[in-house]
């Protein structure tokens, strides 16, 4: 059976080392992170790919989180008979029940992994618009209390870059080892 697993880009890299850890005959498609940004860019992009390369898989599963769409893109996997890994976003499924029990303990938390480390200057900096508008950053991170580094390859220079993070924020750090967690687990459940 092949296999094509449609994917969140900030979910990228993880993605392909789960699939090859595991040797799977999988392909992986993915789709910019970007559309983060741009919620309602979710579903229309995933539904484009999917059309795209449905005639060349068995069987294809997407790799999202609900990520804002507000239901868009669970309701296109309906019309198209489509998986959808569970979870709504890559921190819960980073940090499966340690993203609960942080959120219960502290709803003002601003989260980041891997991949937002790395790419924080342009996707958040430049996508909030915060190096033209420094202003900004005081009203889009004035409810926050903490920002947690949910860390699926401990890195030296990704710590680093995180305690840049920290202090441009003005946050407190915490930095929590998940790897892939609930990502992974669930992965190899839907691929069984």
């Amino acid at each position: 059976m092949t296999t094509a697993l449609i994917i969140c880009g900030a979910l990228a890299r993880e993605v392909i080392e789960i699939v090859q850890k595991h040797g799977w005959d999988a392909t992986v498609f993915g789709i910019p992170a970007i559309d983060h940004m741009f919620p309602e860019r979710i579903a229309p992009d995933v539904e484009k790919r999917f059309l795209e390369i449905k005639a060349q898989f068995d069987r294809v599963i997407v790799l999202f989180g609900d990520c804002g769409s507000r239901g868009a893109l669970d309701a296109m996997l309906v019309r198209h008979g489509l998986e959808r890994i569970d979870g709504p976003h890559c921190y819960e499924m980073y940090g499966g029940p340690l993203f609960h029990d942080l959120m219960a303990e502290e709803p003002g938390t601003f989260f980041l992994t891997d991949f937002l480390v790395r790419g924080f200057d342009g996707l958040v900096l430049k996508g909030l618009g915060l190096d033209r508008f420094p202003e900004l950053k005081e009203d889009y991170f004035r409810h926050y209390r903490r920002l947690v580094y949910l860390v699926q390859h401990e890195e030296v220079a990704l710590m680093a870059k995180a305690h840049d993070v920290a202090a441009y924020l003005g946050l407190p750090l915490e930095i929590r080892a998940t790897g892939y967690g609930w990502l992974e687990a669930r992965l190899v459940a839907m691929m069984a």
